[in-house]
């Protein structure tokens, strides 16, 4: 629980490559994070049911009812891989 609580905070960035995979997770928050973060949500099938890009430090996410979890991932990592709704994301 603690580690699921602290998720990014305490850290600088995220390297390209990197990620956080939360779950089961529909909505999250930069409050306390000292970096932006891109935002792919995925369902129980892990295909793409949502995409924030460039979320600010202390902000909220919307709800996305669809989602199973979501990956918290270096800002321009959606812009890079062109990353879509309804892609799969193989987590292997």
């Amino acid at each position: 629980m603690f580690k699921r609580m602290k998720g990014l905070l305490g850290r600088d960035s995220l390297s390209a490559g990197e990620a956080l995979w939360i779950k089961p997770c529909k909505s999250v928050h930069t409050i306390g994070m000292r970096f932006p973060i891109d935002l792919v949500f995925l369902d129980r099938d892990f295909k793409v049911v949502g995409l924030k890009e460039n979320i600010p430090p202390n902000r909220f996410s919307s709800f996305v009812f669809r989602a199973s979890g979501v990956l918290e991932l270096p800002v321009g990592t959606i812009a890079w891989s062109e990353t879509e709704s309804g892609d799969a994301i193989d987590l292997s």
